[in-house]
């Protein structure tokens, strides 16, 4: 994986946090794995396609991600998510798929982003892909943002 799409993704996922939600965030040390993906509680899944293709995950603890609604309504006190609250991740991850398109094209790379589909609960997914995990510290919480795409190969061979 290029780092400079991982350090855009990563980018992405950090402003959305200090910009819209207006915490501070600290990048804690990446890890790479293959196999099984962890989820923690609840995941936001982000599918790549265009000149990459691949997932991003976005997992977080279900008290992450009121503390997450919360601040997306404004500082108020969220004690479950219900349908709005779970509106309100969904959107959270549209905010990160939208600034992750953005950052990206500013390395020349233009991609699209499926809508994002929520997990909740604990669970594992399974990927015969690499990726790597960057967790995020916040006032908010803890979240890992699971990155795992690569280029097309359509894009490479045409650019030969």
């Amino acid at each position: 994986m290029n780092v400079q799409y991982i350090n855009a993704i990563c980018r992405a996922a950090k402003s959305i946090l200090t910009s819209h939600l207006g915490v501070e965030v600290e990048n804690m040390r990446p890890s790479a794995g293959s196999g099984t993906v962890p989820s923690h509680g609840i995941s936001v899944i982000l599918g790549v396609k265009g000149d990459l293709k691949g997932q991003i995950i976005c997992t977080f603890q279900t008290e992450t991600a009121l503390n997450i609604v919360g601040a997306m309504m404004g500082g108020m006190k969220i004690e479950v998510l219900d349908e709005m609250g779970f509106s309100a991740v969904q959107e959270f991850g549209n905010w990160v798929a939208g600034t992750t398109a953005t950052e990206l094209s500013k390395e020349g790379c233009v991609i699209d982003v499926t809508p994002p589909v929520i997990n909740e609960g604990d669970s594992k997914f399974h990927s015969s892909y690499p990726y790597i995990t960057v967790p995020l510290r916040s006032t908010l919480g803890e979240i890992q943002v699971h990155i795992s795409v690569s280029e097309d190969g359509a894009k490479t061979r045409s650019a030969i």
